[in-house]
């Protein structure tokens, strides 16, 4: 993923982020099925896909943390 993707794909909104997580998940799913299957020419699509995924769970966690900061502050 290019620096200018990656730039854009971080000002999403958490909901967009959700959706495209969900995308990208899916289609990890089916990559990894097809790669069982018979091999894809290209295997490191399955690990590219992996850590697309995990950077947006990271994200995403990154605009809800702060979120869920201030509520476990007045709990204490």
């Amino acid at each position: 993923m290019k620096a200018r993707e990656k730039e854009a794909k971080r000002s999403l909104s958490v909901a967009e982020l959700k959706a495209e997580l969900h995308q990208a998940q899916e289609k990890h799913w089916r990559l990894r099925l097809k790669h069982a299957v018979t091999p894809l020419p290209n295997p490191l699509e399955v690990r590219d896909f992996r850590r697309h995924i995990a950077r947006l769970k990271t994200w995403i966690g990154q605009r809800e943390a702060p979120a869920k900061a201030p509520a476990a502050k007045e709990g204490a």
